[in-house]
């Protein structure tokens, strides 16, 4: 596969191996389609040629089996349906969608998925889809969803134990606690939302810390899982909260980034102060859409940043 260059591609989406570190893998989601580095994104390769489309063919949506370097399982969400790559994006299965076929936003994976199979796909309009056979096939879990308008999810680290995922809508939260088949609305103010980013806390069974990122509201944080809300940074984190990253060592290293539309912020004390992060496009760009941090935010940890076209 030849190099290119993304200058000119609208990101939606970035992931990263769970391995970043050894193997430098990771993917992005882009206007003209899904793109692999094997670099640490220095340079990339588009991993669609195997479907030798005729024309570019979008993708809102990226997420990696965090067993993947057993695995190699990678999961791209298109308007209509998810694409399944079990050799590391080199090929790929299509799982279509039931009618009318919807736009994958967000796709999340279970961390228990070397043995449940399961992952979920939030779509605008159409709710939340639910594979539990590893992507082959869907079915809409949509109860007590009352927007289906979903922009973000997120799935607890416990999911084993606890079953819970968080979807960010356009009018708001809601939560499962059965594992994406039934839905409750998070009592979250209607006047915040869109909500564009989430990001629990990876001891979120013990601590109960949700953080969301909102499109005119900023930052605001739960402790409680999602029972309570307080604004965070309110003079300088102010929305559109486009992405969130959390230390994988959180709560013991509270550090938290936060994306705007033309900078990065961090905190060191779980979002009680902020300052511009080390080394970053601050002011140099603007649209800033995504952003992973595959080796946690101390400082000189690598980022991988995108922006829409």
């Amino acid at each position: 596969m030849a190099d290119v260059t993304l200058a000119q591609d609208a990101i939606y989406a970035l992931a990263a191996s769970p391995q970043f570190a050894q193997d430098g893998i990771c993917f992005a989601a882009a206007s003209s389609g899904v793109y692999r580095s094997d670099d640490g994104g220095l340079t990339w390769q588009c991993a669609f040629e195997s479907l030798n489309l005729q024309e570019p063919l979008p993708a809102s949506s990226i997420a990696i089996a965090p067993n993947f370097p057993a695995d190699a399982s990678v999961f791209a969400g298109v308007s209509g349906g998810v694409l399944r790559s079990v050799d590391g994006g080199k090929t790929w299965q299509v799982a279509v969608l039931p009618t009318p076929p919807p736009l994958v936003l967000a796709l999340t994976v279970s961390p228990n998925f070397a043995v449940d199979g399961v992952l979920l796909a939030g779509t605008m309009d159409d709710g939340v889809y639910r594979s539990a056979d590893r992507g082959t096939r869907w079915s809409r879990w949509n109860f007590g969803l009352l927007d289906l308008n979903v922009l973000t999810m997120v799935i607890s680290p416990q999911f084993a134990e606890d079953e819970t995922i968080y979807v960010g809508a356009e009018s708001g939260i809601f939560r499962s606690t059965n594992g994406g088949r039934a839905w409750r609305e998070v009592d979250f103010s209607i006047d915040y939302g869109p909500v564009l980013s989430m990001r629990l806390s990876p001891n979120y069974a013990e601590d109960g810390i949700v953080f969301v990122g909102t499109e005119s509201h900023g930052l605001f944080r739960s402790q409680d899982q999602g029972r309570t809300w307080a604004r965070l940074g309110e003079q300088c984190v102010a929305g559109p909260v486009n992405g969130l990253a959390l230390s994988p060592e959180f709560p013991r290293k509270p550090h938290v980034l936060a994306m705007l539309d033309t900078e990065l912020l961090i905190s060191r004390d779980g979002g009680a102060s902020w300052a511009e992060w080390e080394s970053g496009p601050q002011g140099q760009e603007t649209g800033l859409s995504t952003v992973v941090a595959p080796q946690g935010l101390d400082v000189g940890a690598p980022l991988l940043v995108g922006r829409m076209e």
